[in-house]
């Protein structure tokens, strides 16, 4: 076996299953679960018919690179979104279809990495597990940036050493962040490709929530946004990973996009053609269908923000609580160790949230998820409501 599984850290849903284990919670509430970041809403009817309406397409193999229709319309989607001219990316060379972007993010780390330079691969602290796990067995050794609200919950780059620079041949960057919503700006992604040139490294921007946000007039910047307003015209280094599972309430599908470095795609697109796993056609109308609507995007945003508004409102006599940038997670501060918080919300009011420590690591001295939760506001907002009430009960009490 490989010995790098060895160095794979417990899933943290695992842990979470682990720390419930022998309780039974008190009276008789109906669970709510608000630990797993899976969209609740409809996914929309459209989206389900175009997916049955190309069944026939079964009888096929699909292509790794994907109907050129599908590569173009993610294309002209991202142009739109981005603030970037029509037919500033290429459908052909820098965009390539992916089940989902949690194949993809850890695909993509055993395609860029050379196991035999020391590398490093730089991520958020806390993060999504499969940066960590794609990095460890791709033969690199994870660096973790803490992110804490005093630096606006993002990575300080700053603190990095040249030393590190110049071993590091990937960086990960979230935004808008999980857990926290925060967004990286124009600057601050010009900062990261100035270091890139400088020390040769590539950018991965995971944006799979770059489609939820507060304000409608503000939506979340993304790498190649920042690239394209920066003359980095051909996007070098950069690549983004998007998906409709947030953005369409389709986690399900398993679609979604890498794009930009023309370069750099290439050699993933060879990586993939070994790796196998092209997209089925009937799933590539789908999401045709899918990336061609904003309509019912608009739509769940508004949902998310209702949410959003309806709990913190209960909430906020009781704790301290920030209505995020975008995604659809609340960061909540706990007045007592996030795996007690957790616990004892789970034994008391049969609520599960996630503890935040279990989505970080410790780094220079602290693990900067500890002594908070997320809560993934995804269930019907009947549901956020009556949890939200539940988790004000559970405060309450503890703190009489």
């Amino acid at each position: 076996m490989n010995p790098q599984l060895q160095l794979l850290h417990p899933y943290p849903f695992e842990k979470l299953a682990s720390l419930k284990s022998g309780v039974t919670p008190a009276g008789d509430n109906p669970h709510i679960a608000l630990s797993i970041g899976e969209p609740k809403h409809p996914t929309p009817h459209f989206i389900q018919e175009a997916l049955l309406r190309h069944l026939h397409g079964l009888t096929l193999y699909p292509t790794t690179k994907g109907l050129a229709e599908l590569r173009q319309t993610m294309a002209d989607w991202a142009c739109r979104r981005f603030a970037i001219p029509a037919g500033g990316i290429d459908g052909e060379t820098q965009v390539l279809p992916v089940n989902g972007t949690r194949e993809a993010l850890f695909s993509f780390v055993q395609a860029v990495i050379n196991p035999a330079e020391r590398p490093v691969v730089i991520m958020p602290n806390p993060f999504y597990q499969i940066y960590e796990g794609a990095a460890l067995l791709a033969g690199a050794e994870p660096y973790y940036l803490n992110t804490s609200a005093a630096n606006g919950y993002l990575p300080d780059f700053d603190s990095v050493s040249e030393t590190l620079w110049r071993r590091c041949q990937l960086l990960f960057i979230c935004s808008p962040g999980n857990p926290t919503g925060a967004v990286i700006s124009q600057a601050e992604h010009e900062k990261l490709m100035a270091l890139a040139e400088k020390y040769d490294f590539v950018i991965a921007s995971d944006e799979c929530y770059t489609e939820l946000y507060d304000d409608e007039a503000q939506p979340p910047q993304g790498l190649l946004q920042s690239a394209y307003a920066a003359g980095n015209t051909a996007f070098e280094r950069c690549v983004i990973f998007q998906s409709l599972s947030k953005r369409s309430n389709a986690p399900g599908l398993r679609s979604g996009f890498v794009a930009g470095d023309a370069s750099v795609l290439k050699g993933y697109f060879n990586y993939r053609t070994y790796h196998g796993c092209p997209m089925p056609v009937p799933t590539q109308h789908a999401s045709i269908a899918a990336w061609s609507d904003e309509e019912h995007v608009r739509r769940n945003r508004q949902l998310y923000r209702d949410k959003f508004t309806a709990v913190i409102d209960i909430l906020q006599s009781v704790c301290p609580i920030e209505r995020p940038a975008a995604s659809f997670y609340l960061w909540l501060k706990t007045p007592i160790a996030d795996t007690d918080f957790a616990r004892q919300l789970y034994a008391q009011q049969n609520v599960t949230v996630l503890p935040g420590s279990y989505l970080s690591r410790d780094s220079a001295g602290i693990n900067p998820g500890a002594n908070h939760v997320r809560i993934a506001l995804v269930a019907p907002i009947e549901e956020c409501v009556e949890a939200a009430r539940r988790i004000k009960t559970f405060l309450q009490q503890s703190t009489a």
